[in-house]
């Protein structure tokens, strides 16, 4: 009896310190929510294929980052907060010194600023710009489609955020998530994991969102417009754009040099014919490497604590709002073209200026394809596409000044 009673007791002992007790504590359910909410996530990524390249790390980080007692959840939001962290000045609610888990280390990446830039060199060393160069009136209708950064900015101010809160939550207008997320890690980083969730789900769902938004906003006839043939680029035009765009932006706002300064070095890697090597070590080994820190270390800021609060859903609206009106901006001045050149642009290539690439250029030439079956709208609309990657950044810039 004393043995059975011994294996009890070392039983209990073994429950009582587990992490499956935690679920029975006052405030356990809600860590045993959001493991819910990482299942779902998974399968958005897994088994629907939404952005299945962050939304699976992401969902894992959140999976981890809620499993009592793992200590696998990010514990500070700024620089300072991860000296103290790592120096043991530090401490919870209860006054208990916090040790430093894997996460914090790999977070420091986001805080520092350091992953998102890196994200943008391999875009950049992935993306042709020539549709753009080909036609720069594309800058137009990738400026435009901003607007739903802006609109939803001034909402967030109206609804009580603070203003770079709502700076942070309008970026997701933007619909470009490494973006987002460099916005966000500097202006409020303790609404890091929401926003980085809500901006990759919307840029998951841009065939879903799009459509009837461009067909509310056009016309038959104005969706059935045939655009002609684009005219060739040369080599040396293909060098010296990531070079002055540099140059320009950067000079206007330097607090988006590292994000288009990036995308651009990137760019001439691929565009230079000299470095051929490095440009596809940014496509491929260096690319696949910081997605995995950055989905990882994003996913597990998204704690019970800092997660599931009426907030959360404030800001999945805004960014629905964001994204909503950053679709109609473009596609408004899609209409606007349209009449300027007499018929000659089709507007519904104005929506791929959210950024979304390539997936948005490819619903602007799946809705034209549907109402003209001879209409080949795609590359046309890459050009407002990787113009809309341009000015999300620029965007970005403009929040950093007016809010850092």
């Amino acid at each position: 009896m004393e043995i059975l009673q011994g294996v009890r007791e070392v039983i209990e002992s073994i429950f009582a310190n587990s992490g499956y007790a935690y679920f029975f504590s006052d405030g356990g359910w809600k860590n045993l929510v959001m493991i819910l909410f990482a299942f779902f996530f998974l399968y958005l990524g897994i088994k629907r294929g939404f952005e299945p390249l962050l939304m699976i790390p992401i969902a894992f980080g959140m999976l981890l980052a809620n499993l009592p007692m793992a200590n696998l959840a990010v514990q500070y939001h700024d620089l300072q907060g991860f000296i103290d962290l790592v120096c043991g000045r530090l401490k919870d609610g209860a006054g208990n010194t916090l040790t430093p888990g894997l996460m914090d280390f790999l977070y420091f990446g986001v805080k520092a600023g350091i992953y998102p830039p890196l994200i943008f060199l391999g875009i950049g060393s992935m993306t042709d710009f020539t549709s753009l160069i080909a036609r720069p009136s594309s800058f137009i209708l990738g400026a435009a489609a901003q607007l739903g950064i802006f609109v939803a900015y001034l909402v967030a101010i109206l609804l009580g955020f603070a203003p770079n809160e709502a700076g942070s939550i309008a970026i997701i207008g933007g619909a470009d998530g490494p973006t987002a997320i460099f916005v966000t890690s500097k202006l409020a980083p303790a609404m890091l994991g929401t926003i980085a969730v809500a901006a990759y789900s919307y840029m998951a769902l841009v065939p879903v969102i799009q459509p009837p938004i461009m067909r509310a906003l056009t016309t038959k006839k104005e969706r059935s417009v045939v655009m002609g043939n684009l005219r060739s680029v040369s080599k040396l035009e293909k060098i010296l754009f990531p070079i002055v765009i540099t140059v320009v932006v950067s000079l206007l706002l330097p607090d988006a040099a590292t994000l288009v300064g990036m995308l651009m070095l990137g760019n001439l890697f691929k565009e230079s014919g000299r470095t051929e090597r490095i440009a596809k070590a940014a496509q491929n080994e260096l690319m696949n490497i910081v997605t995995i820190l950055l989905g990882l270390s994003v996913g597990a800021t998204t704690s019970a604590q800092s997660f599931l609060n009426v907030n959360t859903l404030k800001i999945v609206l805004l960014g629905l709002l964001a994204f909503g009106f950053g679709t109609a901006g473009g596609v408004l001045f899609g209409k606007l073209m349209y009449i300027l050149s007499k018929g000659k642009v089709n507007p519904l290539i104005g929506s791929a200026g959210v950024s979304a690439v390539p997936m948005a250029a490819r619903v602007s030439q799946k809705v034209g394809a549907s109402e003209n079956p001879a209409n080949f709208l795609l590359m046309h609309a890459m050009g407002p596409n990787v113009s809309g990657v341009i000015g999300s950044a620029v965007a970005a810039g403009i929040l950093l000044t007016l809010l850092g």
